[in-house]
């Protein structure tokens, strides 16, 4: 089926789905297979739900003239996503990085939003299905499109770019995430990198951390726009930052007091300050737009919870961002300390060893309860009157019934499939 058949369809339409149970009226239903299932079979569900058209690969489930029959769905959906960046020729963003991906899209979508009609990937959507649902949400209202990108093998973000076409790029930073399926840290970065390389070769600008040695050794060849505390280096100079425990961000004539925990998410905050100032938003309201931000979805949360102050970040977690969230909650001046740590995934042969460095890492703090939970954990058990292990986390949760929280200030801290904001109802 030609593409440009299926992208006249698709104009008609107020929306693509991929998920019946989601769909809107006037919509275009794409028939992805999944690993238990043939989306091909609610097809005619879709229609019956509002669906307008109907993507679908296999020639059984044709319905009426409704049905839009290809090889492959997926490669129908990317082909044509694709094929919609290339008709809109929008200024699109993409970012990608081992921490801090979501927050800083956030933050830019904020921040840009104050000049601009922008459109930006919806919670984490950011692969080789996401990003193409992304591109087609954008429409001919969108002046800037922000499009988040994640990837846990080499060649992904390479794809993705091929899809997106972005015309600016940002990396957050190269940590020691999906370590599993880049083969080390290494491999990370040479995975990230490819962003670096599309732009590169497109003549694109890529916006660069200066006090990251990393980056600045990998776009040395590329045009940029920095940030960063070297004065006169940086395009925008960064004069103070502090944590306390909101981080604060002074540079220009602005003195920003956000409302994300932890330096961890100061270059975050930065990358966004910016982006907005290379787009000509005015200060104040680049200063207003992160102030008025508030984090979500368990990320870098602060909560109130009877006497207990909570740091929830539990949305994912790996070793790089561990460590820096326990450095952040290490130095904050609180008494009463409490750290809930859930085991780190995608680690491969590397996750033991990362499991050890993070226990070791609380060994001369006295001052913090410490509990740990998961497998990987457990394995580098250690004896220590401040130290807990759990192997599950009902074992945690049956322990903590009976050893309420009380007066405490406490860091939750995990992987997504460790689900520790589950604690929540424990304390």
């Amino acid at each position: 089926m030609d593409i440009t058949y299926i992208h006249s369809l698709f104009l008609k339409c107020k929306s693509v789905s991929i998920d019946t149970r989601k769909i809107e009226r006037d919509s275009l239903f794409v028939s992805i297979k999944g690993d238990r299932f043939d989306a091909n079979t609610f097809a005619n569900e879709a229609l019956e739900k509002g669906a307008s058209y109907v993507i679908i690969d296999n020639a059984e489930y044709y319905i009426d003239d409704r049905t839009i029959i290809v090889k492959d769905s997926l490669v129908a959906l990317q082909e044509l996503a694709q094929f919609h960046r290339e008709y809109l020729k929008i200024p699109i963003i993409a970012l990608t990085g081992s921490n801090g991906k979501t927050t800083t899209k956030e933050l830019i979508n904020a921040v840009l939003s104050k000049k601009y009609n922008t459109k930006a990937t919806v919670g984490n959507l950011n692969n080789h299905i996401g990003v193409p649902l992304t591109l087609l949400s954008f429409n001919s209202d969108t002046e800037i499109g922000i499009v988040e990108m994640g990837a846990n093998h080499k060649k992904e973000i390479k794809f993705l770019c091929e899809l997106a076409k972005p015309d600016f790029g940002y990396i957050t930073n190269f940590g020691k995430a999906h370590l599993e399926g880049f083969g080390g840290v290494e491999g990370v970065i040479q995975g990230k990198s490819e962003m670096y390389d599309y732009l590169f070769q497109n003549e694109k600008l890529v916006f660069i951390n200066l006090d990251d040695p990393i980056q600045v050794e990998k776009t040395k060849k590329i045009k940029s726009y920095s940030f960063g505390s070297n004065g006169p280096n940086a395009d925008v100079n960064i004069i103070n930052v502090k944590a306390d425990p909101f981080v604060q961000i002074s540079y220009s004539t602005q003195s920003i007091t956000s409302h994300l925990i932890g330096l961890y998410n100061a270059n975050n905050i930065n990358a966004a300050i910016t982006i907005g100032t290379y787009f000509k938003v005015k200060d104040s309201d680049i200063k207003e737009a992160i102030e008025n931000y508030i984090p979500e979805n368990n990320r870098s949360q602060l909560l109130l919870k009877g006497t207990n102050e909570i740091i929830l970040d539990a949305y994912n977690a790996n070793p790089s961002s561990m460590e820096v969230a326990i450095v952040n909650f290490v130095q904050l001046d609180k008494v009463n300390k409490i750290v809930v740590l859930g085991d780190m995934f995608e680690l491969g042969n590397e996750s033991i060893v990362e499991h050890k460095r993070i226990v070791d890492s609380l060994l001369n703090v006295d001052q913090i309860e410490c509990f740990f939970i998961g497998k990987d954990f457990c394995y580098n058990r250690i004896e220590k009157f401040n130290f807990h292990f759990y192997e599950t986390f009902e074992d945690f949760s049956n322990d903590i019934k009976v050893n309420q929280f009380e007066n405490k200030s406490i860091l939750i801290k995990g992987s997504r499939g460790m689900a520790l904001e589950r604690t929540l109802d424990f304390i």
